[in-house]
């Protein structure tokens, strides 16, 4: 199995320490002597440069949030003068300001290195096609991919999202070997790719590197069954620098951490103490090498854990597992605390049925409701009334049994539910806060 950078990757973890120590250093006084957020919050804390001496002496510092980047929009917490910053992504802004993030030359060296990382973790080298179908723009996706594909040497299709049938076309006749979309846009490529009548053997696509969005296990299972591909999991945030901050390798046992430049924490997120390797928590990252834009102490707001023991792939950086979900997106229905990715897990365990679903959250006299509409497959329908009534109630019986509430089930037709070219909408919440 290649490895991009042996040197880092497989360094041993005593040397990772004092690589990491030595960066913590440089990054932290480099927020404080440029970025008045930081030095004014260290301030408050007692702290100045000087009070961190190594790795161990990050539990000092202070944490940083998404909406810390809100309230400096949009060039607050950057470190260096404009004239430094050759790119600028940003968030959509969903949720109120978009959060902006700035690079410099170095940083986009750096993000083009762990992206070779990515796909050469993912069995990608010179001699593949990478179809990228993330999308290009503020978003760093389709950039971030772009840009490692170019380093390794591959011959990289800058197709970026949506236009359906064009994906399919150009990736059957330029042979393309690696695609790279988010997970449920895979699924929606292999149904159209099964609508348009050209033979899956016609296709060369061997490996798919999917993010931007949680997915499960049964999922992974679904898009490697109908795309006959090996399902490769990468992790990345905009603020922390992209894709590329941690992706699996073949063995599928958890994602690698580039933690040579972003150092991964896990926290209780009530308490915000740091939890020992093992434990599920919050996952907290800082940069270590990043310019433009240090980030101390973010959180994540992503739930998982991390793994030191060396992989068998050779690597030993530390593993993450698949995000069970976010602290911050967590669903609280009549006291119940749910996960959609639960749901998703739960409902493709069952089978007759899609891997397209969508839960509607409502409140009615003042009382909270749940529904889940759930595509059947289609030799379902033919089935008498009855039949489909005992699978509405098998998948009644198995959700309420999992999740502890009470739930509406709606079957629907195959395509019912609108899909995705980008991120998929899977919860559409109602209630008014």
């Amino acid at each position: 199995m290649d490895i991009w950078n042996r040197h880092f990757e497989c360094m041993d973890r005593d040397e990772l320490r004092r690589v990491q120590s030595e960066r913590l250093i440089e990054s932290v006084e480099r927020a404080y002597f440029n970025v008045p957020y930081y030095r004014h919050k260290m301030q408050e804390l007692g702290l100045g440069p000087e009070s961190i001496r190594s790795i161990d002496d990050i539990v000092k510092l202070p944490f940083t949030t998404k909406q810390d980047l809100r309230d400096n929009y949009p060039f607050g917490l950057f470190a260096v003068p404009m004239s430094e910053i050759v790119r600028i992504h940003a968030s959509s802004g969903t949720t109120g300001k978009p959060t902006v993030v700035g690079y410099t030359r170095n940083d986009i060296s750096t993000w083009s290195e762990v992206m070779a990382r990515t796909l050469t973790c993912a069995g990608a080298s010179r001699n593949d096609f990478i179809q990228i179908a993330y999308g290009y723009g503020l978003f760093t996706g389709g950039l971030g991919l772009h840009y490692g594909g170019e380093k390794i040497g591959a011959s990289v299709i800058p197709i970026s999202g949506g236009n359906t049938l064009r994906q399919i076309q150009l990736m059957h006749d330029f042979g393309s070997t690696v695609l790279a979309c988010t997970p449920s846009y895979a699924l929606y490529l292999a149904e159209a790719i099964q609508d348009s009548g050209i033979s899956r053997d016609e296709f060369k696509l061997r490996v798919g590197v999917f993010g931007a969005e949680p997915w499960t296990e049964n999922m992974r299972r679904e898009i490697e069954d109908k795309l006959k591909i090996k399902a490769i999991d990468i992790y990345g945030l905009s603020e922390v620098i992209g894709p590329g901050v941690a992706s699996e390798c073949l063995f599928q046992d958890g994602l690698h951490v580039n933690e040579d430049h972003f150092y991964p924490e896990i926290i209780n997120p009530e308490n915000l103490e740091v939890l020992p390797p093992g434990n599920h928590g919050e996952l907290v990252f800082t940069t270590l090498t990043k310019e433009g834009l240090p980030l101390i102490r973010y959180r994540t707001r992503d739930l998982t854990r991390l793994n030191t023991e060396k992989c068998r792939c050779g690597r030993t950086l530390s593993r993450m597992d698949k995000c069970l979900g976010r602290s911050d997106d967590m669903l609280i229905i009549r006291g119940v605390n749910l996960f959609p990715s639960q749901v998703e897990s739960t409902l493709l365990e069952i089978g007759d049925i899609k891997p397209h679903y969508q839960l509607i959250v409502d409140r009615v006299n003042n009382l909270d409701t749940l529904e889940l509409k759930v595509e059947v497959d289609e030799a379902f329908l033919l089935d008498r009334i009855s039949q489909l009534e005992a699978l509405r109630k098998k998948i009644q019986d198995t959700m309420e049994s999992s999740l502890g509430l009470g739930i509406k089930i709606t079957l629907v037709e195959p395509r019912m539910i609108e899909r995705s070219e980008g991120k998929s909408q899977r919860v559409i919440d109602k209630r008014k806060f």
